[in-house]
């Protein structure tokens, strides 16, 4: 087995089988094709075989990025990857061992997540007019961002059949395929109702199953969405990249600044693990320490 070819094994398996995001699938590719190119390189060889990859290649890859200054977050990203790819091939019995093991990521400095405050959420909804088809369909994007915290991903692969309004949920399918059930607030159901009105002036194909189209009546892209909410968001806010992100990093802080306990925003979100949402416990204690410093008439003392 060579290395080229685990790598398309690899790649065919998380996109056919596993179905991850096509972005997703597209970072891996591009993460283990450039791995490959080094190889070739250092080898001076275009077949290498996959069990001969060793730790020090692998070190010596990664050193060499961070010293033409690739950021630890990237690197991180890449360990992630080798990790997923090696762990494949032990798996399905093409390496005795896994050297991707020996990898450390470097550590990362925190960054905490961009976020909203309450009435520049409320002001950029407000300003969206839902008159016209795009106006309802924006509207409608960005309350579903703001009001269920999905991810860009999910949003886009939505189909019209997956918000059920009578029972006030949507169902969302998240990484890894998993799915999960969403509830939707009585403004957001609204919406929702309204812009399903206006979806056939889109005039879609009628075996098109996408919930947001774009001008031609098919479903809209990623980038598509990106360009609306921050078009929108751009309107009342001066912080920089307003993404679809931002509201969904809007959605967990506003929950927990209301009282939200961590493990229920954890579940709204599909993090897989508790630390990954615990970030946001850094943005609601900074608040409260500032209100504390305010308020309390001792704090200073």
């Amino acid at each position: 087995m060579t290395l080229k070819m685990a790598i398309h094994a690899f790649l065919d398996d998380i996109r056919t089988v596993k179905h991850y995001a096509l972005h997703t699938v597209k970072a891996y590719s591009n993460d283990l094709m450039q791995f490959q190119e080094f190889i070739d390189m250092q080898r001076h060889a275009s077949l290498v075989l996959l069990n001969s990859i060793t730790e020090n290649e692998l070190q010596s890859f990664l050193s060499g990025l961070l010293r033409h200054g690739m950021v630890k977050r990237t690197v991180s990203r890449k360990i992630a990857t080798f990790r997923a790819f090696f762990k494949f091939c032990h798996q399905s019995g093409w390496i005795e061992h896994d050297p991707s093991l020996i990898l450390i990521f470097p550590k990362l400095d925190k960054r905490l997540p961009v976020f909203l405050n309450e009435n520049e959420i409320l002001k950029a909804l407000d300003t969206v007019k839902t008159d016209s088809r795009k106006g309802a369909r924006d509207r409608a994007i960005l309350e579903l961002f703001y009001g269920t915290g999905m991810r860009l991903s999910e949003l886009v692969q939505l189909n019209f059949r997956d918000p059920d309004l009578r029972a006030g949920t949507v169902r969302v399918t998240g990484k890894g395929s998993k799915d999960r059930i969403l509830p939707l607030g009585k403004h957001c159901i609204q919406i929702l109702k309204h812009y399903l009105k206006k979806r056939m002036l889109f005039q879609p194909a009628l075996d098109e199953p996408a919930l947001f189209l774009n001008p031609s009546g098919s479903r809209i892209s990623a980038r598509g969405v990106q360009y609306i909410v921050k078009r929108w968001l751009a309107a009342v806010s001066e912080k920089t990249k307003l993404s679809p992100h931002v509201l969904r990093h809007t959605f967990a802080t506003h929950l927990l600044d209301r009282g939200a306990d961590l493990r229920s925003v954890k579940e709204l979100l599909g993090h897989e693990s508790l630390s990954a949402t615990q970030v946001y416990t850094h943005l609601t204690v900074d608040r409260l320490r500032r209100v504390y410093e305010k308020a309390f008439p001792r704090a200073e003392e």
